[in-house]
């Protein structure tokens, strides 16, 4: 559960299997440090929605030109997520400092609750307890398609197709389309979405005897070029589809990366589905902005929250 001698980019140009495969995907670049609105709706299954506004900020060290894994002291990368409304919502941060390996010291996360105004540890913002603000229609794993630890899953690789993904979802992303362009009954608005057809590396991850987790099987769908995860297909306890995951992406020439612009998770089962990454009447993603590890300490964020 980790990667050595490796920095800035994909560890394994010539991956050789699934957990490669996978590493390729979590470290691919995000910029040094980033300033996003990651915004979130979660429709109902006959269309009303609200929109929970999400400001994000993100300290990447091992893109840091130079910079080698050994030199990171085992932290992937820092971020912090405040939500700005609703108002039930507003002032609820989150701190997470990412280690590289997980086995050896797991993620390690805090949150301020504006209402005792006070900061605690919060270790269960991992695997598949709920995202924030997300009525249970995504898990914290599924954040960026799939983050966190591989260790209660096995993973293969199947192999090789082609397919249609979304790809180049530059509608999606385009400045003042509204929410309620967006939204749907059951679905996104598919005027917006572009699919196109590419190579795709195809990983079963199949939840281990004795392990715990919301889905017992999971495939995943990575772009051969860029290594982003732009499908996945969720499996309940009863080998059942259960769920369906798209990453609309883009390619952010100035950074330059491949990532997502919205991600879109279905619940097939509810008829419900929830997305996130809306950034279209909100600045978007901001690269390379200038930010030091001291910006993302508990007390950093004690007095963030106190603000």
């Amino acid at each position: 559960e980790g990667v050595l001698e490796a920095a800035e980019g994909f560890p394994f140009p010539f991956p050789e299997n699934a957990y490669e495969l996978m590493w390729n995907h979590k470290l691919k670049y995000k910029g040094i440090g980033g300033v996003r609105y990651n915004n979130q709706i979660a429709p109902t299954a006959g269309g009303s929605f609200s929109v929970t506004v999400i400001r994000e900020e993100l300290l990447g060290l091992y893109y840091k030109r130079g910079v080698k894994i050994e030199d990171i002291n085992n932290v992937l990368l820092y971020f912090f997520q405040e939500v700005e409304s609703p108002a039930r919502l507003a002032g609820n941060i989150l701190l997470v400092h990412e280690t590289l390996n997980q086995t050896e010291l797991p993620r390690q996360a805090w949150i301020y609750n504006p209402g005792q105004r006070r900061v605690r540890r919060a270790p269960n913002v991992a695997y598949d307890n709920p995202g924030t603000a997300s009525d249970g229609l995504r898990t914290n794993d599924m954040t960026d398609m799939f983050n966190g630890a591989m260790d209660r899953f096995d993973w293969n690789v199947v192999g090789k197709k082609e397919m249609y993904i979304p790809y180049n979802s530059y509608g999606a992303h385009a400045e003042g389309v509204s929410y309620d362009d967006f939204v749907r009954p059951g679905h996104l608005n598919p005027e917006l979405m572009r699919y196109e057809l590419h190579r795709v590396w195809v990983i079963d991850a199949t939840l281990k005897d004795g392990m715990r987790h919301i889905n017992a099987r999971r495939t995943f769908y990575l772009d051969e070029d860029s290594y982003q995860i732009v499908l996945i297909d969720h499996y309940d306890g009863r080998q059942q589809l259960w769920r369906a995951s798209e990453a609309h992406c883009i390619n952010y020439y100035e950074v330059p990366t491949y990532w997502s612009t919205v991600e879109v998770h279905y619940d097939l089962q509810s008829g419900r589905y929830v997305g996130q990454g809306f950034d279209n009447t909100k600045a978007v993603n901001t690269f390379n902005v200038e930010m030091q590890p001291q910006q993302f300490t508990p007390q950093a964020l004690r007095t963030r929250g106190r603000r």
